[in-house]
Order: structure tokens, then sequence, then C-alpha cells
């Protein structure tokens, strides 16, 4: 009971000491600055011109590799979109060197590794993660892969299959409609609007993931980055050893194909029968090199990249609780200036008025200057956010690895702050004016068609009924 008793006083006293405390609002408190110090990514080349990156990290006996190949879906020909993907996916099944598909499964089986490929925009990444112990083999499975991959027949028909069903399912997702409606009306037979289809991808033929890999699988057009469990002199010794038989002859260039321009402003409608609306919003964006690229962050941000700090979430969903989310999002072109876009999902009836307020706010940014709350909310969110992007070692090792291939400047993560901060509001404004383009904006709406229709009879911007591509 006396125990009890004094529990009880104790609780008494902590509770009565904490109400006589100040209180102050979660926005009074006062923070020290936040300090981050990026490890130090050593830097080399091989003899036959492959870029590395590495980043030792001794707490746990595990090795991680990530491997970028120049090439990628925007070297996909016109006639055969899907190339890079379906070549990623027997590369990852196909087998390679001496081993075939199921002898190489069962000894990254026996290996407890993980490995994967997969095909973006410009290129082809590979990852593989293995024990230290294990790092040897590891290392040779994956110069299997690069310099000497089977491409078995079976399991490139097997993964044409599965390729050919995601195609024939992706009208099941109104979002994936949306998206390659947009990505045609913005960018035409550019390939970045083109998608892979059943008759596209039934044209290759395993000879093409050969003349493929022939072109594009060179050393000099790779970039690898590892960490973990590792001594430097070792490592580079056994990826010369390993990486020995893949000569340096210069691959040949890569010209890039030239991003349209952007057409006047549409509403192109796709018939859906579906309770709500699918909204889709874009135009031409910017690449990585632009001028404005740190303001277009911060003007993002303040329009609907910043959650429920944004204007369209409060405007749409706070205050009139149309829709459960609406963002913003510039594409930042690695290479070529990639989409802005919009995206919410609004029942059938309200689909206009959605419309309406996104493009209203879309128009306000471009007219007034932003508050200095906002401005200040949204530079502090950006600044302390930015150091997440680097909570393992594998992730500063395998960024340092991508900014080097895509020519970001050497200083880059470090001012990376310093240019967030430097935004003032007259910069939002200018770059808001400049990039953000309501005259070329492209509205996709997926839904009920007729009902959406009748809601646009008094539009201004022509209203056009589509039909999704053919899968």
């Amino acid at each position: 009971m006396m125990r009890v008793v004094s529990v009880l006083l104790c609780l008494l006293f902590v509770v009565s000491g904490c109400s006589l405390a100040p209180q102050k609002r979660p926005d009074q408190l006062a923070f020290p600055a936040l300090e981050f110090d990026f490890p130090t990514v050593e830097r080399y080349q091989l003899d036959n011109g492959l870029q590395l990156a590495v980043l030792p990290d001794h707490e746990l006996p595990l090795v991680e590799i990530s491997v970028l190949v120049s090439g990628g879906r925007l070297y996909d020909p016109a006639d055969k979109a899907g190339l890079s993907t379906l070549l990623a996916m027997t590369l990852e099944s196909g087998g390679a060197g001496d081993k075939t598909p199921r002898q190489f499964e069962e000894t990254l089986e026996r290996l407890a590794a993980d490995f994967a490929v997969e095909g973006d925009t410009y290129v082809t990444r590979l990852r593989l993660s293995v024990r230290q112990e294990d790092l040897q083999q590891g290392l040779k499975l994956l110069a299997d892969v690069l310099l000497r991959p089977r491409f078995d027949g079976d399991r490139f028909e097997l993964a044409r299959r599965q390729m050919v069903e995601g195609i024939r399912r992706q009208d099941d997702h109104p979002s994936s409609i949306a998206g390659r409606i947009l990505a045609g009306s913005v960018y035409g037979d550019h390939p970045f609007g083109r998608s892979a289809t059943r008759a596209s991808v039934e044209k290759i033929s395993r000879a093409d993931l050969v003349a493929y890999h022939h072109r594009f699988f060179h050393p000099d057009q790779v970039w690898m980055a590892v960490s973990g469990d590792v001594e430097t002199a070792p490592l580079l010794a056994l990826l010369e050893d390993v990486l020995a038989p893949w000569d340096s002859v210069s691959s040949a260039g890569y010209p890039l194909p030239a991003t349209p321009q952007g057409a006047d402003t549409q509403i192109l409608l796709i018939d859906k029968d579906l309770p709500q609306t699918t909204i889709l919003m874009g135009h031409p964006g910017i690449d990585k090199d632009n001028p404005d690229l740190f303001a277009l962050k911060v003007a993002n941000y303040i329009l609907g990249g910043g959650g429920f700090n944004a204007r369209l979430m409060r405007e749409i969903r706070s205050n009139r609780g149309l829709a459960y989310s609406v963002y913003s999002h510039f594409q930042v072109g690695r290479r070529l200036p990639e989409l802005f876009i919009v995206s919410s999902e609004t029942k059938t009836e309200s689909t206009a008025e959605v419309v309406n307020i996104i493009r209203q706010q879309i128009d306000r940014l471009r007219s007034e200057r932003v508050s200095e709350a906002e401005l200040t909310l949204a530079k502090q969110s950006l600044i302390n956010s930015f150091v997440f992007a680097f909570d393992k070692p594998h992730a500063v090792a395998s960024r340092q690895m991508r900014l080097e291939f895509y020519n970001y400047p050497p200083d880059y993560l470090e001012s990376y702050r310093d240019h967030v901060a430097a935004v003032d509001a007259e910069d939002v404004l200018r770059a808001a004016q400049r990039y953000l383009r309501p005259d070329l904006l492209q509205i996709v709406l997926v839904g009920r068609a007729d009902e959406i229709g009748l809601q646009f009879v008094d539009s201004t911007v022509p209203v056009g009924r589509v039909e999704p591509p053919t899968p």
C-alpha cells in the first residue's frame, strides 16, 4: 500500500511540475541549426575506364553495389518501345557466363544475395547486395551479367509474356491511362511520349537484346558505387581482376532527341465508368541545368509539393473537402526537360471545380509574391528534409555516383542548402511566371466523360474526347 501511495505522489509531483512549466506552441519552439557533414566518398577510375565510388562502412558484414550503364528507354526504337525494359528483365533472369538461369539463381540463393536489374529513362540499373565473405563470388556473378549475359531464350520468352500481360492490365488503373495520355499529348512521338504496346514488345527479338548490349555495355559508359564492409585496395584489385576481359573501346556517342516545346492547352476526356475522376495536368518542365532550379523547388513546395503546407492541399482538401490528395511536382530531367505535373482525384460532379481551383492557384503564384511565412516554411522544410536522403551509407555513395554520371556540379550536395536558403520571394515570382505555363497545360480527365464534359460546355479551352492508347 505504501508503495502505491509513493508512486502516486511521485506522479502527482511530475504532473504538477509539468503544469507549472510555461507552455509554448510548436511554432514558438527554438532548435539549434541542423548540422550535417557529408561522408567522404572515395573516387577511382579503373584501367578500362569504369568510374567507381567507394564508401567503406564496417558496421555490418555486408556490401552493397549499384551500377549505372548508359542507355535506357530514351533510345528504344519507335517501333520497339519497351526494349530497354525487356532487356533489364532478361538480364536479371536469363543467366550469365557459364551458368544457366537456374544455376545463376541457385548461386544467388546459396549466397543469400539480393540481385536486381531495371531499365530507366537514361540507364540500365543493376543492384547487388552480398555478405562481405561472399564479395568475390558476388562480383564474379555481376561481371558475368555485365560482360557475358546469356539472354536465355526461354527466359526471354517468359519475360516478354509477363510484359505483355502487364500491358494488357494497365488500363485497369485510371492513373496509368492518364499518365500515358498526358505523355503522348505533351511529347507526341518523342521517346518520352511513347509507351510499350503489345505490338511493339512482340516485335522485339532476342537478337535485339544482344545488339542493345553490344551498343551500350562498355566500361567507359559504366558507373559503379560500392559501400559497406570493404577495404579499398583489395576491392580495386578484385574489380580489376574480374573485369579484366572488358575492353575499354569507346562506344559511339548517344545523341539526345530534342524535346517538343509544348502544345496549346486542351482538356482531354477519357471515358471510364468510375464514381470519381482522375485528374492529371502537365506541360513541359525543366532539366537539372536550369538556373532557376532552386527557386522552382521552393515555388512548387508552396503550390503543391509541401503536403498539408501547400496551397493546393489547403484549398482543395482542407478548406473544401473535394479531394483526399492533390499535389504538384517538377520532374527535373537529368539530361532533357521533363514534365511539370499536378495530380488529384475527386468525385465526378466536382471535377470542373477542382480543375478551376488548380488553375487559379497556378495563376496566383504567377501574379503575387508569396508571403514571408510561406517562403520561410518552404525553405526550412526543403533544407531540413534534405539530410534524410542520406540516412544510409549506400544512399550517399550511390547518390554521388548518380550526380557524376549526370554531370551535376561537383559541389551540388554541399551547396544545396545554401542555394535553397538564398531564394527570395522575387525569385519565386520570376520563376513561376517563366516556367508555370497555363497556356501549355494539358488537362487529362479519366472518368464518366459525358458527365464531366457537361461541366466544361462554356470552357474557353478546347475539350476533346479521346480513347486510351491501344495496349
